[in-house]
């Protein structure tokens, strides 16, 4: 008898979602956390939900990840993304992505047709190209939102997640029939960021992680902050220490604030299917599924 529960929880980044957008991304996070369910209580792996609720949020444009990515200071979009299977450690990423659609699709190829954990750039266009990956043109992929960002950004010549904590990463955790963890991260990055910058979302142990061993952990906000704390992994080491996904969230955020004066977000979930979903920013749209129960939030009345 299975004697955990079946979970996924779904993030759509931790900032200053403006009202106007708070609605369509608590949906968006819901919708996609349905798509992951459905695939869980089919029996399907946790590798697979995260990767469907990631690619859903990839192609919604009220999220920074694929279709809706930000602007560099060039006025270029570059992609990152991750995924990580909890089962064998095994982890797929990309960085500097242009011109496709669902950087997390291109992070799990990496993870199962190469012996490497992250290509970046070129490298990484060069073999999508060798799987076959449909090509997006950038036009495709920028929204009037991320333009106006840019615009913004280029009038401030400072970049927008200083004095507007623009839009940011998504991600999703899960836990299957067999107890077999995942973890999925995607992102546009920051409005005018320089090319080439990578921020916290392809690297394993700090945009995400997951292990059958603990649980599986998705990172969001400040990218350099995550970095310097590997927010998702110090996460689950409290958990490891036997402290609930909840205060080992709350923890992990706590100590990136006092550290590095960061915000950002967490979820997580264990070997039980017990989850969470904290942030230290005033608002994160985030959702989940637990033993077929939808649970929603964005607010954060202590921020």
């Amino acid at each position: 008898m299975r004697e955990h529960r079946l979970t996924i929880v779904v993030h759509g980044g931790a900032w200053n979602i403006p009202e106007n957008l708070v609605g369509d991304s608590i949906k968006g996070v819901e919708d996609a956390t349905k798509i992951g369910w459905e695939i869980l209580e089919n029996g399907g792996s946790a590798l697979d939900a995260v990767e469907a609720a990631v690619m859903n949020l990839e192609d919604n444009p009220t999220f920074d990840a694929g279709i809706g990515s930000v602007l560099t200071e060039n006025g270029e979009i570059e992609m990152d993304a991750m995924i990580m299977d909890g089962k064998f450690l095994n982890a797929g990423a990309v960085a500097g992505i242009r011109d496709i659609k669902n950087p997390i699709h291109l992070a799990r190829l990496v993870m199962e047709h190469t012996d490497h954990v992250m290509l970046i750039g070129e490298g990484a266009m060069r073999f999508a190209k060798e799987m076959k990956v449909p090509r997006i043109s950038q036009e495709l992929l920028l929204t009037d939102e991320a333009l106006a960002a840019w615009n913004k950004y280029r009038q401030f010549k400072k970049a927008v997640s200083t004095f507007f904590s623009g839009h940011d990463t998504v991600g999703a955790v899960a836990i299957d029939q067999e107890g077999n963890l995942a973890a999925a991260t995607s992102t546009g990055g920051i409005t005018g960021k320089k090319p080439g910058r990578v921020g916290d979302s392809p690297i394993i142990g700090a945009g995400g992680y997951a292990d059958n061993r603990i649980g599986a952990a998705s990172a969001t906000g400040h990218g350099e902050s995550i970095l310097k704390v590997v927010l998702s992994r110090q996460a689950l080491f409290y958990v490891q220490q036997g402290v609930s996904v909840i205060a080992a969230a709350k923890k992990a955020l706590s100590m990136m604030k006092a550290r590095v004066n960061g915000h950002g977000g967490l979820i997580l979930v264990d070997v039980l299917g017990n989850y969470a979903a904290q942030f230290n920013t005033e608002k994160m749209a985030w959702a989940a599924m637990s033993d077929g129960v939808l649970a929603a939030g964005c607010s954060n009345p202590s921020a």
